[in-house]
């Protein structure tokens, strides 16, 4: 790892402004949905090449990468995606309590909520990417740690799930326990590695 400063607000809003520019076709994840993909490839059980995750990032058909202005500009790009993943691990590592998803905020009866379905789909892709490595969490009696990413992440859910995420408030409390489930996540992969 490079001893870059961590990513700086201008470089985040660079990346962000990117993202939701014309340049980006309507697949393309934007900065929440980047954050939980990236969070997912942080803590998961294998590491994945940037070549991989990268292409991903921008929707599923090859052929959508963005019209970059330049070689360089789709390295500048690419390059903070990287520092932004190298952020994400090295706070889960040196101060997991600081950890922040970049969950969404929506007001909702006058009070202020978390929205964290974005953030939750692109943790979902990032898992997606490794399915079956994920598989010994999902099967072991921590795989309910999976259960709200699931909830507020997935394309489809049970007819019977829909009541569990039916109002801002329920989807408020599925964001605080995906909060609290990262580390635990991370500790789970972390065992799993050490044996």
């Amino acid at each position: 790892m490079h001893n870059d400063p961590l990513l700086s607000e201008q470089e985040f809003d660079e990346l962000d402004r990117f993202l939701m520019s014309d340049q980006c076709n309507d697949d393309a994840m934007t900065m929440d949905a980047l954050h939980g993909f990236l969070t997912a490839i942080a803590i998961g059980p294998e590491k994945i090449p940037a070549s991989e995750w990268l292409a991903a990032v921008w929707g599923t058909d090859p052929e959508e990468t963005p019209a970059f202005d330049s070689p360089q500009a789709e390295q500048r790009i690419a390059h903070l995606m990287t520092r932004t993943l190298e952020d994400i691990e090295v706070t889960l590592e040196v101060a997991p309590a600081d950890f922040e998803p970049l969950f969404c905020e929506l007001q909702w009866k006058g009070k202020s909520l978390l929205d964290a379905e974005a953030w939750a789909w692109g943790f979902l892709e990032g898992v997606k990417l490794r399915n079956e490595a994920w598989q010994p969490l999902r099967d072991s009696p921590q795989g309910g740690l999976l259960r709200a990413f699931y909830l507020l992440g997935a394309e489809e859910i049970d007819d019977s799930e829909v009541g569990l995420v039916d109002d801002p408030l329920k989807c408020h409390k599925l964001a605080v326990e995906i909060e609290a489930s990262i580390p635990q996540i991370r500790r789970f992969w972390l065992a799993r590695c050490a044996q």
